[in-house]
């Protein structure tokens, strides 16, 4: 294994070694058991982040080819497509039917999304790229699911492994696809968001997402092939 082979597979291990003590900290143990809800939101999420952090001041990497921008022009078109929108449909969508309107705590699952995007899709998937892509998918189904910290053998947990399977494939296109962090954390908050009618809700949410992805995927192909 050559040097820089051997730098990318101690970077992931401080990864997930720092991802996975953080997740258990604060899921296993009552360290944060009287604290506050949206922090302890923020605290169950961000232990990738830190991971990432830590391995690339280690290693000295550069993070990732992905930002909150991406490949859009303007960071406000994503914030606006992939946050607030989706943020005020579900807070609306909620005050509708159950009379509240939860915006900061559906905010803050966004951010929950971020925080474990900037591990899974930013860091890990593009250490990762020089593999076949099923090894890659499969790699990171597999330490996104053991990050968990669920292992009871059981028919949901059996398709929860299946969910994240799917969305290390899915996530992944959208990660390679537009490079913004913004988007992926949209697409993996759709599985926190809790509320009434919750698959109409996240099927509009996909219909409006996947059709400016096409849309950005054709322009973009028409405008290389206008440039040749």
């Amino acid at each position: 294994m050559n040097h820089s082979k051997l730098k990318t597979v101690f970077a992931i291990g401080v990864f997930y070694i720092i991802a996975i003590s953080v997740r258990y900290v604060v899921t296993k143990t009552n360290i944060l058991s009287d604290t506050n809800t949206y922090f302890r939101i923020i605290a169950e999420g961000i232990g990738p982040t830190l991971g990432v952090v830590v391995a690339c001041l280690i290693f000295k990497l550069k993070f990732s080819p992905m930002t909150l921008k991406g490949n859009y022009k303007l960071l406000v078109f994503p914030l606006l497509v992939y946050w607030i929108v989706p943020i005020l449909l579900i807070s609306s969508w909620t005050i509708i039917t159950k009379g509240s309107f939860p915006i900061f705590y559906v905010f803050m699952i966004f951010v929950y999304g971020l925080l474990e995007e900037i591990g899974w899709r930013g860091f890990l998937q593009q250490q990762l790229q020089g593999l076949p892509k099923t090894w890659n998918i499969l790699i990171v189904g597999i330490l996104w699911f053991v990050w968990h910290l669920n292992f009871d053998l059981t028919t949901t947990n059996l398709i929860f492994l299946g969910i994240l399977f799917f969305g290390a494939w899915g996530i992944g296109v959208v990660a390679d696809t537009t490079k913004s962090l913004l988007a992926v954390a949209a697409f993996h908050s759709l599985n926190n968001i809790k509320c009434e009618n919750k698959l109409i809700v996240i099927a509009l949410l996909l219909v409006m997402w996947i059709a400016m992805i096409v849309y950005m995927e054709k322009k973009k192909k028409l405008h290389k092939s206008n440039s040749g």
